[in-house]
């Protein structure tokens, strides 16, 4: 009899995980699902042209090429590593990726999902007004580069991302600063919704928006003093990418509302990656380097004209 007792108890025990198994089943979270929580976006904005030249050029050709999976295959390749990275090394690859497909190169899919979250939104069509030879206009729609540069106006900048910074803590520079002057218009460089706007201790007054699907967060901050955000742009509306959203100014690093402790007016853009939602604003943040899309976006890809007849 003592040794059927605590078999008894082992039953029930047993019976009562079984249920609650039953009754409540365990929910996935983000601490049992696998996620990217490390990226590094450091190809040369040359290489980048390049690439989103080829996939442009070859939108109605019968072999496509794929700007992103073009992109994903050199960095294969080669390890991430973009340094001896040529033109003729990216025509070759698109010549080689026309009649091969890479799904067993080591590590091809890793990039492939990296660089498709930076990437998704930035080439489709659109619609643009040109002039005819009478002086009047029409409109167009074009395919090519559909993001814009967050700046409005010449500046000066370098490549600082990671630099130190210590105001309120040690941390590394996690943007890219534009300097230019107080007042300079800031442009939405996508597409998105405006996730967050108003007063923070270390951006000063900033917005932060977010593409329509979720993976990129683009952060303005340092906006000007009293007049920061343009007119209409509200928490939760929608803007399009070359869209005024703001203002370049000096706020910042200061609890209090309206206050210009940085010491030069510039921008501070950033780019947020977010391959899972509790990323946002807990631990495995991903902040990469703009510099090169800057760059980029200082002398864009021609576009091809798609239809020249949308509307007169």
């Amino acid at each position: 009899m003592r040794h059927q007792i605590p078999l008894i108890f082992l039953g029930i025990a047993v019976c009562l995980f079984l249920c609650c198994s039953f009754l409540f089943p365990t929910i996935p979270t983000a601490k049992n699902q696998s996620y990217i929580k490390w990226v590094e976006f450091n190809i040369p904005s040359n290489i980048l042209y390049q690439a989103i030249t080829l996939d442009i050029e070859s939108r109605n050709s019968e072999e496509r090429i794929d700007s992103i999976r073009l992109l994903s295959f050199l960095a294969a390749k080669n390890g991430g590593n973009f340094k001896n990275i040529k033109i003729q090394d990216v025509k070759d690859a698109a010549n080689y990726l026309s009649q091969n497909h890479p799904t067993d190169l080591k590590n091809y899919s890793y990039y492939l999902q990296a660089y498709s979250a930076i990437m998704n939104g930035w080439l489709g069509e659109y619609e643009t007004q040109v002039k005819n030879a009478d002086g009047t206009t029409r409109t167009v729609l074009k395919y090519g580069l559909t993001i814009r540069h967050p700046v409005k106006g010449g500046y000066s900048d370098s490549d600082d991302f990671g630099n130190q910074r210590s105001y309120g803590f040690q941390r590394k520079h996690q943007g890219h600063d534009f300097f230019t002057a107080t007042g300079t218009p800031v442009s939405a460089v996508e597409d998105g919704v405006v996730e967050v706007m108003g007063w923070n201790r270390y951006g000063g007054w900033r917005i932060g928006i977010r593409s329509f699907d979720g993976q990129r967060y683009y952060y303005y901050a340092h906006l000007q003093k009293n007049t920061p955000f343009a007119k209409g742009i509200e928490e939760g509306h929608t803007v399009k990418a070359g869209q005024t959203i703001g203002y370049v100014g000096q706020t910042g690093y200061s609890f209090k509302e309206n206050v210009n402790n940085i010491n030069v007016p510039h921008l501070h853009f950033g780019i947020q990656l977010i391959f899972n939602e509790v990323q946002k604003d807990g631990n495995n943040q991903i902040w990469i380097d703009c510099y090169q899309i800057a760059k980029l976006l200082l002398n864009p890809p021609a576009p091809i004209v798609v239809d020249t007849a949308v509307t007169s």
